[in-house]
């Protein structure tokens, strides 16, 4: 396994991550913690593009736990059809908010252990809702994370739990509340995975990828 880039670098790196964006934000549409919880679920195997196409309607009528057991799963399944697996994904949501109902007076739990015990709930969404709605340092290792976090050598790791814990061992902590944002969103529209944007990449004199696009 690659070795991490020093701290002097990826502090630098970071360091222009934020002149560029001070304030990254999630691209998936929410108006509470709720309906965060409810987009990050569906967003699985789908795009962020593709889930607020589909939530834009069901939150302007749906916004409360109950609100979604009133809906009901056929009700749900008619707004999110569109949206890879919205079978198995509406009888989660389903479930995770009777639970809320009932174990939680309706309300999203502010811990990593009790949001990860919702059903479609793993470990990556629980994380997406502590960073953006409490803005706690947690990382959310998607692909494009996985993939800038080895290339970069900011995170390298041969799983999704070791770049997790790289991230947290290698960004300064000045910098970690939105860490994962910036890695996303890096990934997303500059290091592509088959052809990365290297020419005018933001870090590119200080990136280690060896097969850098000219």
């Amino acid at each position: 396994m690659a070795k991490p880039l020093d701290y002097h670098t990826i502090h630098e790196i970071f360091t222009r991550f934020h002149a560029a964006e001070p304030e990254p934000k999630g691209e998936l549409e929410h108006v509470n913690a709720y309906t965060l919880l409810v987009a990050v679920a569906l967003s699985a195997q789908a795009t962020d593009a593709g889930v607020n196409k589909a939530t834009r309607g069901l939150f302007a009528k749906v916004d409360t736990p109950q609100a979604m057991l009133e809906l009901g799963e056929d009700g749900l399944i008619a707004h999110i059809k569109t949206i890879g697996l919205y079978r198995n994904k509406a009888k989660n949501v389903m479930k995770l908010s009777r639970i809320l109902v009932d174990d939680y007076d309706g309300q999203v739990p502010s811990s990593r252990a009790a949001l990860q015990a919702l059903p479609g709930v793993g470990r990556k969404t629980a994380n997406v809702v502590l960073n953006m709605w409490w803005g706690l340092p947690a990382q959310a290792v998607d692909t494009h994370i996985f993939r800038v976090g080895n290339r970069t050598r900011i995170a390298p790791g041969k799983t999704v739990d070791a770049v997790e814990r790289a991230i947290e061992d290698n960004v300064p902590a000045e910098f970690q509340r939105h860490a994962h944002h910036w890695l996303i969103l890096h990934g997303r529209y500059h290091c592509k995975a088959r052809k990365p944007m290297c020419p005018t990449c933001l870090i590119r004199d200080l990136c280690p990828f060896e097969e850098k696009t000219q």
